[in-house]
């Protein structure tokens, strides 16, 4: 090496080691104009170095360390840009709007299924009360005969925190259960629906039978109309999970499901953030006798307008008519 190129590589050392060094936080850190502007100058002229290099010294330890961290700078500058808050805002405000448009059949569908094995529950154990030990517990059966709900109490025994965290997690299980189960042609999302409705239909009929029937119906009613609500989206959601598989929209069935699961669970999403909502209400309200029945009846009905805001994206500024349709065309979610 002769000995202008060892004074250029002593000259340019302490710049390497300095990029080298600035290299890591570049994926860290918002850059200013003028900051941006000069990495791409050291970026350069680290290009222009690195190229010398491989002629003076081929395959030196100098030549891999440079190559090394001229990679790392080639990530940093080229790497796709971050816009997470905007990505949100357009997932709340158009992508999960446009989910619910595509899924209007369906929610109805499961609604009203849920409706009729509600009514079909309460049918059987008006005209059959035998049946009740199909469905309850022996000790849920002697408390309502004593004339006392087993949610008499809930928070002597277990605090609101732990409460709340433990309805959460029973919730959303139900809720993904009840979409996973679509994967059997959605005859596993119709079977689990029902079997809620006529649990629910069933249980709100013998607490009835006892006199009870109101002091369950000031339980549920703060957190009730959403939590119910959000079970049958994701009913709705796993019928249409299964109809992917009965009448693919893509050429395969694999790829129906796959680009059906990925557009679903944006919607998902919102319903895991509503059950926390209601785990905390179901926690802290629902089982505080100190809450009067009126403010119980306030917080459900306004919590239930929440939810609309949320799934009609207007809570998050939408206001376009008619985009729900197009966005979901555009997706290419089937609106069968």
């Amino acid at each position: 090496m002769s000995a202008a190129a060892q004074s250029w590589l002593r000259a340019r050392a302490a710049t390497w080691r300095t990029l080298g060094a600035a290299v890591a936080g570049l994926r860290q850190r918002r850059e200013s104009v003028d900051e941006a502007v000069a990495t791409l100058e050291g970026y350069r002229s680290l290009a222009r170095d690195l190229a010398t290099v491989r002629r003076q010294l081929p395959g030196s330890g100098v030549a891999r360390a440079l190559e090394g961290v001229y990679a790392a700078y080639h990530a940093a500058i080229f790497r796709p840009p971050r816009h997470t808050r905007a990505a949100l805002l357009q997932l709340f405000r158009d992508d999960i709007p446009a989910v619910v448009a595509s899924l209007r059949t369906p929610l109805w569908c499961v609604v009203a299924w849920f409706v009729l094995t509600l009514g079909a529950g309460w049918w059987l154990i008006s005209t059959y009360p035998s049946l009740i030990n199909l469905v309850a517990s022996r000790e849920m059966i002697d408390n309502v005969e004593r004339g006392e709900l087993w949610t008499d109490g809930l928070l002597n025994v277990t605090p609101s925190a732990v409460l709340s965290i433990r309805i959460l997690s029973n919730n959303v299980a139900v809720s993904i259960a009840a979409f996973c189960a679509g994967v059997f042609f959605g005859i596993g999302t119709l079977y689990l629906i029902g079997i809620n409705g006529l649990l629910l239909g069933a249980t709100f009929a013998f607490v009835h039978q006892y006199g009870l029937g109101g002091a369950l119906l000031r339980f549920v009613a703060a957190h009730g109309p959403v939590e119910l609500s959000v079970v049958c989206i994701a009913g709705a959601a796993g019928v249409a999970l299964g109809e992917s598989l009965i009448r693919p929209d893509y050429p395969t069935r694999r790829e129906s499901f796959e680009r059906c699961t990925a557009r679903l669970a944006a919607l998902l999403l919102l319903c895991a953030l509503l059950l926390v909502g209601c785990g905390l209400i179901e926690g802290y309200v629902s089982p505080d006798p100190r809450v009067p029945f009126g403010a119980r009846i306030a917080i459900g009905v306004l919590y239930f307008l929440l939810m609309l805001a949320a799934l009609s994206g207007r809570l998050f500024g939408r206001r376009r008519k008619g985009s729900d349709e197009a966005l979901a065309a555009e997706g290419g979610v089937s609106l069968k």
